[in-house]
């Protein structure tokens, strides 16, 4: 039988801490977090490898590796007074994360399978500050906005307009992986007023969200 206890210290420790994750809010919140509980039964034995793990139909769903989640976390510099958006949640385990760092949190999902597992395991777990909803996540969740954070579970092929208009034009920060495997970089996007401005931060790829491809290219 697995420790998970044991194999979420080894994540922290082995994978999370190693690539340049200080913050220690960060690594506290990934050290509580109980990832085995956000996947499939038949995936718990790799919940804590470093590797994405597949929690729904479609392969391009799934918890993102934990160091590409953890560095883009740390990247958002998330504050105990902000709102976040979580967009793509799946099952809910960035939820959880960002949920232990911020003041609000709605964890948006398309899938509605995913997006009621998520809602179960979160309540289980006594995660008090966290709504989940249900749409199509390129729209994200104008309703609640502008957010102070927002988190992209996936990489996107573009800039993600309709939801850097959901920013808070005070400071707010998207965070996601841009571009498609096998090349991809975790970029940070800031808004002041009406300017928004990307900061690539580090090499990473992630599956591609639905929503956020490039239109296909006209041929003549």
């Amino acid at each position: 039988m697995t420790d998970f206890a044991q194999a979420r210290r080894m994540m922290v420790e082995g994978q999370i801490r190693t690539n340049d994750v200080t913050e220690l809010n960060v690594l506290g919140a990934f050290s509580e977090v109980p990832r085995e509980r956000f996947v499939p039964e038949r995936w718990q034995p790799i919940a804590y490898l470093d590797r994405d793990v597949p929690v729904g139909e479609s392969a391009a769903r799934c918890l993102l590796k934990p160091m590409v989640l953890a560095k883009l976390i740390q990247s958002a510099a998330i504050g105990e007074g902000d709102r976040v958006l979580d967009v793509g949640c799946a099952t809910g385990y960035s939820t959880a994360i960002l949920a232990k760092l911020s003041r609000l949190v709605v964890a948006l999902e398309e899938d509605d399978h995913l997006a009621a597992s998520a809602a179960r395991t979160l309540a289980a777990l006594g995660a008090a500050n966290p709504t989940v909803v249900t749409g199509k996540l390129a729209d994200g969740w104008p309703r609640e906005a502008p957010y102070d954070v927002i988190l992209l579970n996936g990489s996107t092929e573009v800039a993600p307009q309709t939801l850097l208009n959901q920013l808070s034009p005070a400071g707010g920060r998207l965070v996601t992986i841009l571009g498609r495997a096998p090349i991809g970089r975790g970029t940070v996007y800031r808004r002041s007023g009406s300017h928004v401005s990307a900061h690539p931060e580090f090499d990473a790829v992630a599956p591609l969200l639905p929503g956020f491809s490039k239109p296909p290219a006209f041929v003549f």
